[in-house]
């Protein structure tokens, strides 16, 4: 049997996967909610999901630890698009404030994914959506609303996140989600929370070790992405879009695209998935992940830095990264330095 035949079986439970990502088919818990529906966006169901820490995936492949934040150019406004707002002091909700609202609806509504292992992926044993991206989501509910269960997880594409934001369909967004200068036309961001970049899939067999040598081959990057973006600008590379990462990977197990290319965290949550892969190469970007927030919530922005402030001096960021991502990428670097200057 060839690799490509042998990876037929995983690609179908793949494909089972990301479909029950977006459902809520199983028997509903009391806290926690998920929004569905064609593109994670419909009418609110309750889920099965129970946020509870469990057991992290067991993760091998290749790859450098994240580090902090590169120099960038700065945006139109003279400021780095790492730079957001200084939370100065402590998370707190006070009366008026968006958070305040957040409360007396009862529930945080966040836009994440379902199908990226060990950031945001839906747990075929319990159902559960966990990851790293998952545990910002939930110190964010806890210092809101005293409780990290309390979230309506809305499901989207990564195409989805400006929009559900803009929409006003989520409070925030945490997958995977890239700062730049553009987006701050359109949203705002938290401080950096986690910094990866850009790397490739190839099948374990594959001689590529880098960009370089991809001429003349077919590889896939999900939509509405910065990775599609860049690499559409590689020269002698067939760019094949796809709706999502699992996309991506269904299609590569299938044999319809020869690499994959996208974040370091998001390979590796590949590999750990598929045993005749490996991610090569070094970083060609800088991604520093930010929590998304609708534009015109600038205390929301504060308040979401001083919860990732927290979260980094209590150890809790490290011990996230242990769980999620240390058998994949290596011990834990430092988190990144945030920086502030910037008025949402």
């Amino acid at each position: 049997m060839s690799t490509r035949a042998a990876r037929r079986p995983i690609a179908a439970a793949l494909v089972a996967l990301a479909l029950v990502g977006t459902t809520a088919a199983c028997a509903p818990q009391p806290t926690t909610q998920l929004l569905t529906g064609a593109a994670g966006v419909g009418s609110a169901q309750e889920s099965v999901q129970d946020t509870a820490p469990g057991s992290a995936p067991q993760a091998a492949a290749g790859g450098t630890t994240s580090g902090t934040a590169t120099a960038a150019a700065d945006c139109s406004d003279g400021l780095p698009a790492v730079a957001s707002a200084d939370p100065d002091g402590s998370p707190e909700v006070t009366s008026g404030s968006t958070m305040a609202d957040i409360r007396e609806r009862g529930a945080l509504r966040v836009g994440v994914s379902a199908d990226t292992l060990l950031m945001g992926s839906r747990n075929p044993f319990n159902g559960d959506i966990e990851g790293f991206d998952i545990d910002v989501a939930r110190q964010i509910a806890d210092a809101i609303l005293g409780d990290p269960d309390k979230i309506q997880y809305r499901v989207i594409t990564s195409g989805d996140r400006e929009t559900v934001l803009e929409d006003g369909d989520v409070d925030v967004v945490t997958r995977a989600f890239t700062i730049n200068c553009d987006r701050w036309e359109n949203i705002a961001f938290s401080a950096e929370y986690y910094h990866a970049g850009q790397k490739l899939l190839v099948p374990s067999t594959s001689d590529v070790e880098s960009i370089d040598d991809l001429d003349g081959q077919r590889v896939c990057a999900p939509e509405g992405t910065t990775t599609l973006e860049r690499l559409e600008e590689w020269e002698g590379v067939e760019a094949v879009p796809a709706a999502t990462h699992t996309t991506c990977l269904v299609l590569f197990q299938q044999g319809a695209v020869d690499a994959i290319t996208g974040d370091d965290t998001v390979l590796a949550g590949f590999a750990a998935q598929d045993p005749y892969a490996k991610v090569v190469g070094d970083a060609v970007s800088d991604e520093p992940y930010g929590v998304g927030i609708p534009a015109g919530q600038p205390d929301m922005v504060r308040f979401v830095n001083g919860v990732l402030e927290d979260m980094v001096s209590s150890g809790e960021w490290e011990k996230s990264y242990d769980r999620w991502l240390g058998d994949a990428l290596g011990s834990a670097p430092d988190a990144p330095e945030p920086v502030y200057g910037r008025t949402p």
